[in-house]
């Protein structure tokens, strides 16, 4: 079986299994797992944050970003630019006007209402998506490469944090050159440090 068809397989078993748990218990597991996330260091010193607005049944973010604005954070969210295949990054301020389903019924933001991020190196944090992650932080996305193709272009590195549930960690993704791990991996289980890079 080529890479391909491994990571196909592999985000199929992984869906299935997240959209079986109750939305009760979603919702009971995110709001847990996502406050590990703002416990830790790099969210607390990090001025702007770039997240997302999860769809399906993925990790409930939306409690997560407005706590952010909360703590003052600037926060960025992602819109597919399809012309480009690459994400345009907007600050939002209001989660309930500022954003509306785009991109395969995706919440993201509206361009009438939001400032275009022009300079991606100020970004601090990035609360990355995905299907599933391994304890040292290799991450399977959804097979678009849009954040591949984002953290290539950074001019620099900010803190890469995946939020998931633990059924999402397996054993073994297979990788290729453009995947990028993340630093920090946060289920409801434990708080991983999987990248020994950033001192």
């Amino acid at each position: 079986m080529n890479i391909q068809a491994r990571k196909l397989a592999l985000r199929q078993r992984i869906i299935a299994a997240r959209e079986n748990l109750a939305a009760s218990e979603r919702l009971r597991l995110s709001q847990a797992i996502l406050s590990s996330v703002s416990s830790l260091p790099v969210y607390q010193q990090a001025s702007t944050v770039l997240g997302y607005l999860n769809f399906g049944a993925e990790l409930d973010t939306e409690r997560w970003l407005a706590q952010a604005l909360r703590d003052g954070k600037r926060v960025l969210l992602p819109r597919v630019n399809r012309a480009s295949k690459h994400l345009d990054l907007y600050q939002v301020r209001d989660l309930q006007q500022d954003v509306a389903p785009g991109s395969w019924g995706i919440r993201e933001p509206l361009i009438e209402r939001c400032i275009k991020e022009e300079a991606p190196g100020t970004i601090d944090f990035i609360l990355l998506p995905g299907v599933a992650f391994t304890q040292n932080g290799e991450r399977l996305g959804y097979g678009g490469g849009f954040y591949d193709r984002l953290l290539a272009r950074m001019p620099h590195r900010p803190a890469l944090v995946a939020a998931a549930f633990g059924l999402q960690v397996v054993e073994d993704i297979p990788l290729e050159d453009t995947d990028r791990a993340v630093e920090w991996l946060v289920t409801e289980n434990e708080i991983l440090r999987c990248n020994q890079e950033r001192e």
